[in-house]
């Protein structure tokens, strides 16, 4: 994750992002379609993403 030294307190913190901006969005994406796709084409969501896609596997059309 994405963290900062908070200048008064000098701990760290966690730094939030809007609309991925804080990582390369269309890399992450070919990431997980690259180490998730099946051979039929289909893509297997990782668990932990499943809430956020709302779908177990993503098909071709």
């Amino acid at each position: 994750g994405l963290r900062y030294r908070d200048p008064e307190t000098r701990k760290p913190a966690w730094v939030h992002t809007l609309n991925g901006s804080g990582l390369g969005l269309p890399r992450t994406m070919i990431c997980l379609m690259e180490n998730h796709q099946q051979a039929d084409g289909s893509i297997v969501v990782p668990e932990f993403l499943r809430p956020f896609v709302g779908k177990d596997i993503i098909r071709p059309i």
